[in-house]
């Protein structure tokens, strides 16, 4: 059967258009397998309700001028100069098969069971969406990490509520924290922990110590740390200053010692001190001689020192007396006396005490460098009748050796003849300031 457009004075009036709520009876519910509307009639063969053709089945159904026109479940009576235009043959959908269980659940025996559209693919979720079946129906779920919104799952940025400690990184699905420099993401992969640098092979080349997120290099006691804050350079403590040692300073790694020159020893630290020789007995000196302890050294003097027409008259005095013409007008006795002193020693500088065993009542003594000081290093200062001092006039230079003969002149007012004494003082001046 088809719909009809019919014309009438030249106008067209579509009248399927009007007349679709007749539609096929292959769309409309059946309650049994045999029962159709009016209009239709069940074809066996098909197994669906069929239009019934009025116009044949009814005798003479239009009068008059009338012509009958066959319609989906009736007819129109139109005037015979109706001109009719086919409309296009519906498809015929099937049928389908009556189901008397409520919607998502079909018949199993006397029962009804679930539909599982997710198993048939009979559901419309997206690719990226899990099907999960309900009951009587079914939901698309969106993988984690992304919410649905619509029909589509849109990804979650996670980085919006602040899971992570220091630095979040948002990514499909997901996220993940990242940590500053110094720290490492947590057991539980939000918060950040200290790294322990110095346990993880820092590049300290002494000591290391681990501060929060960072470490830092230090270094031992005679070391200094280098300008890229990890290595360890040796200072050199001899060139930084020349008041460590006395004598020499000789670097060494992480520290520094001093030595002293031959015939000293280091005291404390930094100090040298004169050996003497003489008490510790590492001397050569033979029988005849006498040990002298000078600084740095020693020296052996013959025990009698005495010359013609001296002599010897006991340790180091050498006596000629005036009753031997010889001795008429040299001093009475000469004795020998050695002293030490160092170079450079700061003048005037009182150094050596000279003072008269013998002394008469009413005599007057004074006192005089005889010989050895060319160059007037030393004076005398006389302090009363029987002593004087020898000071050093100006600062000398060592090693270098004096022998100054200190004369005393002695006069009485009962005696006219004035005597004389001589003092052989032998000076060593050492070759270094200490």
């Amino acid at each position: 059967m088809q719909g009809v457009c019919v014309s009438v004075l030249c106008v067209c009036i579509c009248v399927s258009a009007l007349l679709r709520s007749a539609i096929s009876q292959s769309h409309v519910k059946t309650y049994t397998n045999t029962e159709c509307t009016d209009g239709y009639h069940w074809d066996p063969l098909t197994e669906h309700c069929k239009d019934i053709n009025e116009c044949e089945t009814i005798p003479d159904a239009c009068k008059g001028e009338m012509k009958c026109f066959n319609h989906y479940g009736g007819y129109l009576c139109l005037p015979r100069s109706a001109s009719v235009i086919p409309a296009p043959e519906p498809a015929i959908t099937p049928t389908p098969a009556f189901n008397p269980c409520p919607l998502g659940y079909e018949p199993h025996g006397d029962s009804c069971v679930d539909i599982d559209e997710c198993e048939r693919d009979e559901h419309d979720c997206q690719p990226s969406q899990q099907c999960i079946n309900t009951l009587g129906a079914f939901n698309c779920q969106c993988p984690r990490g992304y919410s649905k919104v619509g029909t589509e799952c849109i990804d979650i940025d996670e980085c919006r509520f602040r899971y992570c400690q220091h630095r979040c990184v948002n990514v499909p699905g997901s996220f993940s924290c990242q940590c500053e420099p110094g720290f490492q993401v947590g057991g539980n992969n939000r918060s950040c922990v200290d790294v322990n640098e110095c346990e993880m092979g820092a590049p300290c080349s002494q000591r290391c110590f681990n501060t929060y997120g960072t470490f830092m290099c230090r270094c031992d006691q005679g070391y200094e740390l280098g300008p890229d804050g990890f290595t360890c350079n040796d200072i050199d403590e001899c060139r930084s200053s020349s008041y460590h040692c006395q004598f020499r300073c000789v670097n060494e790694p992480g520290k520094f010692s001093c030595v002293c020159p031959e015939g000293y020893q280091l005291v404390g630290t930094r100090m040298c001190q004169d050996i003497n020789e003489c008490e510790t007995g590492e001397h050569q000196c033979s029988d005849t001689q006498t040990c002298v302890n000078i600084h740095g050294r020693y020296q052996c003097v013959d025990a009698n020192r005495c010359q013609e027409p001296y002599t010897h008259n006991s340790d180091n005095l050498c006596v000629c007396p005036h009753s031997k013409p010889a001795c008429r007008d040299l001093p009475y006795s000469v004795v020998h006396r050695y002293m030490t002193i160092t170079s450079e020693r700061s003048a005037p500088s009182d150094i050596f005490l000279i003072q008269t065993t013998n002394f008469l009542t009413g005599s007057f003594n004074t006192f005089r460098i005889r010989s050895g000081d060319d160059n007037r290093d030393f004076y005398i200062r006389q302090t009363n009748n029987y002593s004087a001092m020898l000071v050093l006039a100006r600062a000398v230079s060592g090693p270098r050796e004096y022998t100054l003969d200190l004369e005393m002149l002695s006069g009485h007012p009962l005696v006219g003849q004035r005597s004389s004494s001589v003092l052989r003082l032998s000076i060593f001046v050492g070759p270094y300031t200490f």
